[in-house]
């Protein structure tokens, strides 16, 4: 996060007059130093040090420090808190003031920075599976040009990106907020400066109140979004302003009396805050709406430590004040900057992550960011200052014209090996013509064919990230708060059948649209993305989602009722625990769920096929292609078996178990696993795109087998 001059109230001559003197060869004066050491706030510091550590050890050990991701939020008061008194000492007052404002937040953040972007870059290709490639190097383009918030949360709402493997940057979202907000900050303070002389109002006043107003409509802004919307709100500029303004709110507010000195009263502010701040970090979860509300007790807390300001003593700002701290707090940036790609890159080199693995992390990071502090952060920015042909704003230029460049040079790499379409049709012939139309996809496992290994292999694993159902490209779905009421027709038979359910309904479509053009139907889509219909309340992040999906449940019934179809064929994948349940425990409650909805789904007794939920790989690995793709011997490593990849299927429970003559259910799971096996590639092809929806080409190999098992459901068809 932000390093700066850590003063509460910023020495004018270290950024002002210091300059100048190393351009003349000279050391800085000693007054300048004795401001620095008087103005020296090692509480501030020691934020730093609690901040870095509660999102190191959370990305360790995250079981052990369940809400250790809350020292983002303490980095972003500091943040607004340091740079809002530098901008109050001095506030711009022309253009040039704020673009001298941005060089010195280039030369201070961007050298560390743009070295670690190189380093992952240059990791990638090296050590990460072809199948990442292109995600990591555009989140690498997205960091360089400080925008990988916003590209995170473009993703956030994908229920398909879910399974894809955590980047090696994913970090740099919170850098691109603090880098959106340096943009505009001081171009805020100067308005509000300005907006004080023409108001003729004291200048701390309008400012005071300017960051107020920042500060509540973000909050608010931040909690609606977070009720809505949480994975797009969590990354947010706009939820995360109110964080960086309060810090900068802290900055225009009065320092504390001397008599709630006296009274060690802000020594009591400080612990108040401080232990705001470690109640946060270990006992928020993951399952903590966050940020809304949930923001406020580490901001508050962060906030209330540096407005204290308290003296040594009772107070916490000796321990905050200890050497280790003091380190800590130095090495604050590189060590955040550090730790997270040495943690996504050494699995692919050892595996999963030991004890001493972790330790060796932990080591490596501080290394690397003692190395970085020295001879790149203070080093690097000190030959910004006195270099007259390498300016900051060349080495901005440069910098992310370089890694922009070999960003979009690995993304091309990675791209080509996405076959789709017409070049994905020609190789699935070739391997077809060679290993047998009966050997090959899901027609192995019921010929028991001897050639079932990894070579050939169709899709490739990169390829096979793309391979999906027609349903996406015509974009079938509902959207991610089911309002939407989309609807796709495949076929032009006299015969018509509804297609509903989530994603693991859609994944069918290749084999059922084939099926309509031989049979003469007309499929007819109702699907939604994560949102199985059901008459149970869904455990979403938002009650809106909840609400939405059930709505979304009934209109699929009022649009199939009244024997407007031949035939209605279902399937769900139950990725979401029924509303005050957990996913372990929730079973009999979906079972219900489903049973009541099939109940009412009687659709002047049109019949009902509902098809097996299909194995579930994300049991035990994060991604298929991905494991494909980075292993030696991808069937021992990709491969699970029946027992450790059953799927969780409280609807085909349901169907079996009411007694509903027109509901009948049919298995695909021979064609998954035999006795003891589910092979990571079936037949020459790769089953899975991620780790749970099937390909189309996997899917295509089952026509026949699906074509079968639905006329022997429904013989009268």
């Amino acid at each position: 996060m932000i390093q700066d001059t850590n003063t509460a109230a910023p020495a004018v001559g270290r950024h002002f007059a210091a300059p100048s003197r190393f351009k003349q060869g000279l050391a800085p004066r000693k007054s300048d130093a004795g401001t620095k050491a008087k103005n020296f706030r090692g509480d501030i510091q020691g934020l730093r040090a609690i901040a870095v550590s509660l999102v190191v050890i959370y990305h360790l050990w995250p079981q052990r420090l369940t809400g250790g991701f809350i020292g983002v939020d303490v980095f972003f008061v500091i943040s607004g808190f340091l740079i809002t008194s530098h901008l109050l000492k001095r506030p711009p007052t022309s253009f040039a003031d704020v673009v001298t404002f941005w060089v010195r937040r280039i030369k201070r953040l961007l050298p560390a920075s743009f070295l670690v972007l190189a380093a992952s870059l240059a990791a990638i290709p090296l050590l990460a599976p072809a199948t990442v490639w292109k995600e990591w190097a555009t989140q690498i383009v997205a960091a360089t040009f400080y925008v990988q918030n916003w590209r995170l949360a473009s993703t956030s709402v994908d229920y398909l990106a879910a399974d894809n493997a955590t980047s090696a940057v994913q970090h740099f979202w919170s850098l691109s907020v603090e880098e959106q907000f340096y943009l505009f900050w001081p171009i805020i303070i100067a308005a509000l400066v300005a907006l004080a002389v023409v108001l003729r109002k004291k200048r701390m006043l309008v400012v005071t109140a300017g960051i107020g107003l920042i500060v509540v409509v973000s909050l608010v802004y931040s909690v609606a979004l977070t009720n809505s919307e949480p994975g797009i709100a969590y990354f947010s500029t706009f939820t995360r302003a109110w964080e960086l303004a309060i810090g900068g709110l802290v900055a225009t507010l009065p320092a504390l009396s001397p008599l709630v000195r006296r009274w060690k009263l802000d020594a009591i502010l400080a612990w108040v805050g401080l232990l705001a701040v470690l109640y946060a970090g270990f006992t928020f979860t993951g399952a903590t709406v966050f940020p809304g509300y949930a923001a406020a007790l580490p901001v508050v807390g962060t906030a209330l430590v540096i407005w204290a300001n308290a003296s040594r003593g009772v107070s916490p700002t000796g321990l905050l004040s200890h050497p280790v701290a003091r380190f800590l707090g130095d090495h604050s940036y590189s060590i955040y900057l550090w730790h997270w790609p040495l943690l996504v890159f050494l699995p692919f080199v050892s595996g999963e992550l030991g004890m001493l693995d972790k330790a060796g992390v932990v080591l490596a990071t501080i290394l690397l960011a003692m190395l970085t502090k020295r001879y790149v952060e203070d080093r690097f920015r000190l030959h910004l200052d006195t270099s007259k042909v390498l300016t900051g704003g060349r080495f901005l230029i440069v910098g992310t014209l370089i890694l922009g460049l070999l960003g979009a040079a690995l993304i091309n790499v990675g791209s080509k090996g996405e076959e789709t379409g017409d070049k994905l049709a020609q190789e699935v012939q070739s391997v077809q013509k060679q290993v047998g139309i009966d050997c090959f996809g899901g027609p192995a496992m019921e010929n028991s064919c001897t050639n079932t290994g990894s070579t050939p292999m169709v899709p490739t694993p990169a390829a096979a990230k793309n391979d999906k159902s027609q349903a996406y490209a015509d974009k079938c779905w509902s959207g991610d708060d089911f309002k939407g009421r989309p609807t796709c027709t495949y076929g032009t038979g006299e015969t018509k059948v509804a297609l509903t359910g989530n994603s693991h309904a859609g994944q069918w479509l290749p084999a059922l649209a084939k099926i309509a053009d031989e049979r003469g139907w007309t499929i007819t889509t109702y699907l939604a993305s994560n949102c199985a219909p059901t008459s149970a309340p869904a455990d979403y992040d938002s009650d809106i989602k909840t609400e939405g999906c059930l709505d979304y449940g009934r209109w699929v019934q009022e649009q199939t009722a009244d024997g407007k179809y031949d035939l209605i064929i279902t399937s769900n994948r139950q990725s979401k625990a029924v509303k005050g349940f957990t996913i372990e425990n929730t079973e009999r409650a979906a079972v219900a769920g489903y049973a009541s909805y099939l109940t009412a789904w009687k659709s002047a007794e049109t019949p009902i096929v509902v098809i097996r939920d299909t194995p579930f790989p994300g049991n035990t690995l994060k991604n298929v292609p991905d494991c494909l793709a980075g292993s030696s011997d991808p069937l021992k490593d990709c491969s699970g078996n029946p027992t450790s990849w059953k799927s969780l299927d409280p609807l085909t429970t349901a169907a079996q178990d009411e007694n509903l003559p027109y509901v009948k259910t049919i298995d695909m799971t021979e064609f998954f696993c035999d006795t003891n096996s589910c092979p990571a590639v079936i037949g020459s092809v790769v089953p899975y795109f991620d780790a749970s929806h099937i390909t189309a080409t996997f899917a295509s190999t089952l026509t026949p087998a699906l074509e079968k098992k639905i006329y022997e459901a429904v013989p009268s068809l």
